[in-house]
């Protein structure tokens, strides 16, 4: 067996279909095939059941496959190890981000990082938390930017700093007319816009709404460019972290509010899976979008 053929057999497992796992490959179908084949009859063990309609996984196969995905792993692993060795401020870093954070953060600290790192080729992808976290854990991330307040479990982390939340509503909402910090009893008959399930910033959100018996509007919004519109057409409230406002309020129609002390809000913070060898690698890369998002904190707040 080769490494070639185990990714192969991995692919086929994620896809459940040996056309999309040849496509993700770059391999042609009949050759992804015969590859496994030649697997199966080494290992003298049936991986897959397939069908006309689906591929599915024998339970000797589910096995086989999580042993297939640690070789992989330990593979991709060693050969980082070896590039670390002769320079760890090089190659190709693989990072997630939420799409909370994506827009608003990425414009800033994305130049500043190739200009301290010009040997590292950052390649981003933008995902809800949970599908980041298994992508981390599968290997196919090396770190993400994610908030602390999710669980992420005991990965290690660099925190970037607090992302607190603020009221926003239209011009003419009774709200509007006040300046200062706001108390969340102000928003008891209030009907709060939230963001869909699976965004991080909506659970933060309702944890909060909740504490202070604050009622979620019946409509859920998947961006928070939708939230800002819905705002702004009048008759709700909803909340919007401090790094998004400059995007998503330039046009200054809605007004903003901060809450009083303790005002609700997020840590973001780079996450990443536990390997020795990215592990000064990464802890560089988080020094760097610590100080740039500090900075950028700033200027927003100016």
């Amino acid at each position: 067996m080769t490494l070639r053929q185990l990714q192969y057999v991995v692919a086929v497992a994620d896809r459940k279909s040996f056309r999309k796992a040849a496509e993700d490959c770059h391999v042609a179908q009949p050759s992804l095939s015969a590859q496994i084949a030649q697997v199966e009859e080494a290992l003298s063990v049936r991986i897959f059941e397939r069908d006309r309609r689906q591929v599915s996984l024998t339970s000797a196969g589910q096995a086989l496959v999580n042993r297939a995905r640690a070789l992989l792993i330990g593979a991709d692993e060693l050969a980082e190890s070896a590039r670390q060795l002769s320079d760890p401020l090089s190659g190709t870093l693989r990072v997630g981000v939420i799409p909370t954070v994506g827009p608003y953060m990425l414009p800033e600290v994305a130049p500043l990082l190739r200009a301290r790192f010009p040997k590292l080729n950052f390649m981003w992808t933008e995902d809800k938390t949970a599908p980041l976290l298994e992508r981390l854990r599968r290997a196919e991330l090396d770190a993400a930017v994610l908030a602390l307040e999710a669980d992420i479990g005991d990965l290690p982390h660099v925190v970037l700093g607090k992302d607190n939340f603020v009221l926003a509503v239209a011009p003419e909402h009774p709200l509007a007319r006040f300046k200062g910090p706001l108390k969340p009893e102000k928003l008891e008959h209030e009907h709060v816009l939230l963001l869909d399930d699976g965004h991080c910033f909506r659970d933060q959100a309702l944890s909060f709404c909740q504490r202070a018996g604050i009622e979620e509007a019946g409509y859920r919004a998947t961006s928070l460019a939708t939230l800002v519109q819905m705002a702004a057409s009048g008759g709700y409230v909803t909340l919007l972290p401090q790094l998004a406002l400059a995007v998503e309020n330039r046009r200054q129609t809605l007004r903003t509010r901060p809450f009083v002390a303790k005002a609700p809000g997020r840590t973001l913070a780079l996450v990443y899976r536990r390997q020795a060898a990215l592990e000064v690698t990464l802890r560089a890369v988080g020094a760097v979008l610590h100080e740039a998002y500090q900075k950028l904190s700033e200027e927003q707040e100016a």
